[in-house]
């Protein structure tokens, strides 16, 4: 990437080159726009997150404390903020992405207003929220360089060369807000050609890993409810291959395929699958189905399907629903055989659905595919789903009792009261649960974590706390103690939100095109100026 001084250079060349086409240009504030807006397409943005997910996935196969970690969003100001805020805390947006989130999608962003995560919102909306948030992650760089650019205009005008040369070294160094997001396909909403045609808009829209899940598109759930249906493999490994054409054709070709399993909490398909020999992927899925074993025609009803499975006739389970039911604790075996199937068939990376964060329950499965593929990697859904606080202390219940501690004043069915906040076993709960992404990430092969829903959550959490205080005795007290007064204390930036909103950069545009006669907003009287 050129410096500011190289652009200052290279359009100072062209206004030389075109003459009067150039009358009243500035070289340098036309090279300060092109820093401002580093990204010029979608596609520029997928290549450098690929490139970036690519580096961090070498990087935690070398060591596995080198794990990333993602927040869900729902609007393009939250990511936003969420960018910001790491860079402010942690001073690098190194490790961290972004998730996009279909149940978020779903809940939050669809016409038909809120609905369940059951893929019925529109697809389009997908690619359009990606594109929204790398909208406001390039605002977020533009915002941070303008207030950059105005303090290096502010050290010249003083004459203070040692502050010129550290603001111009900023901006030199300038690190972006852009960074990888992965985005939720669903189970990619129709056939293969359904789901290439979208993975192409959201790949076009900057997404340089998409996650696509085993279930059938028109049965999809959320994973963590039940009535989840999958699909034989060779039907998804279809849609992994059609995203990875996707990515091929529109010149991504480091793209990550994110390959997520359902079958640990899906007891059901669809579909008998296709099997042309013993032993082949057919066979194996049809080989969980479960059933009855039959010797002859009058053990058919009407209606009943029989199949070929282990040198025998097996009439399996179907539902009045038309489903096929799996045997029980099958889900462990398929799920490995999913993961298998996925990583030697395109996918670069797994998602295995749990019901619950347990370290061993995972690293158990893990462990399974690795003998086959020991690089195997996870994304795993830290999920708001999971009862963080009660499964936690019911492992450490269990730990206890294993032993042989006495855990007589715990009572393990009522473990979420209050009255054990401040107890020995809550205490080593919370500390599991502040080390389970390090522990997992070291025990598990999890190279990236992520909580699907985060903000849909706080919203509704400060948003109730607000409720609460400004409506009731407190009155405008609430919003300025319980809001304005923290933004303040704790550096917020969009505490002046209209210099979040772009006055700042709108006033900067005005003086580069019309000059002194430029009618600016950020004057005396401007109330921004109070903060």
């Amino acid at each position: 990437m050129s410096t500011l001084n190289q652009d200052i250079d290279a359009v100072a060349k062209l206004a030389k080159e075109f003459g009067p086409a150039f009358e009243g240009i500035n070289p340098e504030y036309a090279a300060r726009m092109r820093a401002q807006n580093r990204f010029k397409t979608g596609l520029d943005i997928a290549r450098y997150t690929a490139d970036i997910m690519r580096k961090d996935m070498a990087e935690y196969d070398a060591n596995s404390a080198a794990y990333t970690q993602s927040l869900g969003c729902w609007h393009g100001f939250i990511g936003q903020q969420k960018l910001i805020a790491i860079k402010k805390h942690f001073g690098t947006t190194k490790k961290r992405y972004l998730y996009l989130s279909g149940w978020m999608i779903a809940a939050l962003r669809s016409e038909f207003g809120p609905l369940p995560d059951q893929s019925m919102h529109e697809k389009t909306s997908v690619p359009a929220l990606i594109e929204e948030l790398y909208t406001f992650l390039r605002q977020a760089d533009a915002r941070e360089l303008g207030g950059l650019f105005r303090q290096l205009d502010d050290a010249r005008a003083k004459g203070d060369k040692a502050a010129e040369a550290e603001v111009q070294a900023k901006i030199d160094n300038f690190e972006t807000h852009v960074v990888p997001i992965i985005a939720d396909i669903d189970a990619g909403f129709g056939n293969e050609e359904a789901t290439y045609l979208l993975a192409k808009k959201m790949i076009e829209a900057g997404a340089c890993a998409i996650q696509i899940e085993n279930q059938v598109s028109d049965e999809k759930q959320c994973g963590h409810q039940d009535g989840k249906v999958t699909v034989p493999h060779a039907d998804f490994l279809a849609k992994i291959r059609a995203v990875r054409y996707a990515f091929l054709e529109l010149g991504v070709d480091n793209g990550i395929i994110v390959a997520r399993t359902d079958s640990l909490g899906a007891g059901l398909t669809k579909q008998i699958a296709v099997t042309n020999e013993p032993g082949d992927l057919g066979d194996k899925y049809n080989s969980f189905l479960d059933g009855d074993y039959i010797n002859s025609a009058d053990d058919i009803a009407n209606g009943d399907v029989v199949v070929k499975a282990n040198g025998k006739l097996l009439k399996p389970k179907r539902l009045a629903s038309g489903l096929f039911q799996f045997k029980k604790d099958s889900g462990v075996d398929r799920v490995v055989l999913d993961c298998i199937t996925s990583l030697q068939n395109g996918a670069d990376l797994l998602w295995i659905e749990t019901e619950k964060p347990h370290v061993g329950q995972i690293a158990e499965m893990v462990n399974r595919i690795r003998e086959v593929v020991p690089n195997a990697k996870l994304v795993y859904n830290n999920s708001p789903s999971f009862n963080w606080t009660l499964n936690f202390r019911q492992q450490v219940f269990d730990a206890m009792v294993e032993a042989g501690k006495d855990v007589s004043k715990y009572d393990r069915a009522n473990l979420m009261s209050v009255d054990y906040d401040d107890s020995e076993l809550a205490i080593e709960a919370d500390n599991r649960i502040r080390t389970f992404q390090a522990d997992a990430s070291r025990e598990a092969g999890i190279f990236h974590h992520l909580i699907t829903l985060p903000t849909y959550h706080t919203a509704a959490l400060s948003t109730d706390n607000l409720a609460k205080e400004y409506f009731g005795d407190a009155g405008m007290l609430g919003y300025v103690a319980g809001v304005q007064r923290k933004e303040i204390r704790q550096g917020i930036a969009c505490v002046k939100h209209q210099n979040m909103a772009g006055s700042d950069m709108g006033d900067d545009h005005k003086e580069y095109f019309s000059g002194d006669a430029a009618l600016k907003a950020s004057g005396k009287d401007n109330t921004m100026n109070q903060f």
